[in-house]
């Protein structure tokens, strides 16, 4: 048993396809397909199910993948300890953003911790919450930067800064020319929001509880599939949305189809967070990364 072993059926678990699964591994299929045949034959227990449409753990394979993964995280944080008498900020830190964070944070992140710590490049990605989590978890990535709340065991959060909510209007909507929006009256529009499986589509919900008090003169919420597609489809007047204010006063998605305006007391908001697991060997490392963050705080950025 192998630690690359134990790797490939932990992606193969997550995958449930053994093309992307190889994918993920940087092997050829035969090649995983054995490896994981090899496992299951010196385990003697079979940990996935296979059929010609889909690829399925087992009960036993579930209690051998789940103990795979804090072997995997265990043997991650070996690797940092052996770093840890060096210069914590000497090594990359691989990090991981919610959708509606990422694009509009990274082109800021970057340059200051550039500044900060200059020998300590970035992997970044961009996904969703319950992703972010597993990766986390799995020492997949070394920290997350997301919306609260947010709870893990033996994960740590650190609240960043509070992002308030902005109305993406068409120009020709009535209410473009109000100076500031009355969230209770989110109901009386169209709306566009992001669909299941985006925290930032609860957060509106939650922060706006009119939303969730369906009535018989309340219009119809349309989903889409990222920030900048509803921004699109405000743009050809289907409809109005809400947007967090880095994304809604982005330079780069400036449209003259589309205006945004401010919400009037109480202001709906999000709280941006970093997290990390609490076993992580380079505190240094994420000291750094919440600092910059904090500097990219929406509304003190400057033009990247």
């Amino acid at each position: 048993m192998t630690l690359t072993e134990l790797r490939y059926i932990v992606t193969l678990a997550q995958e449930q396809h053994f093309g992307r699964a190889a994918e993920r591994c940087f092997v050829s299929q035969p090649t995983l397909s054995i490896a994981v045949k090899k496992l299951e034959e010196e385990l003697g227990v079979s940990l996935f199910e296979r059929s010609k449409s889909a690829v399925r753990v087992t009960p036993v394979g579930e209690k051998v993948i789940r103990q795979a993964q804090r072997v995997l995280e265990q043997a991650e944080t070996i690797r940092d300890l052996a770093h840890e008498g060096k210069d914590q900020l000497s090594a990359p830190l691989r990090v991981g953003a919610i959708h509606t964070i990422g694009p509009y944070l990274y082109p800021h992140l970057i340059p200051e911790v550039q500044r900060i710590a200059p020998q300590m490049p970035l992997y970044i990605e961009e996904n969703y919450t319950e992703t972010l989590r597993t990766k986390l978890r799995n020492g997949e990535l070394d920290a997350a930067i997301l919306a609260l709340p947010f709870q893990e065991p033996d994960v740590l959060t650190r609240a960043v800064y509070d992002e308030p909510f902005m109305m993406l209007l068409p120009t020709q909507h009535p209410w473009a020319k109000q100076q500031e929006i009355d969230s209770a009256r989110l109901p009386d529009t169209q709306l566009l929001l992001l669909g299941e499986g985006h925290c930032f589509r609860d957060q509106v919900l939650e922060s706006c509880p009119t939303l969730n008090q369906p009535g018989p003169d309340q219009h119809t919420i349309t989903e889409g599939s990222s920030l900048e597609t509803i921004r699109m489809m405000v743009a050809s007047g289907l409809g109005s949305s809400v947007l967090p204010l880095s994304a809604a006063t982005n330079p780069h998605y400036r449209s003259e189809l589309v205006v945004t305006r401010p919400f009037s007391e109480p202001v709906p908001v999000r709280t941006v967070a970093v997290a990390w697991r609490a076993s992580y060997p380079r505190p240094q490392a994420i000291e750094a990364l919440i600092t910059a963050v904090s500097r990219c705080r929406p509304g003190d950025r400057a033009a990247p």
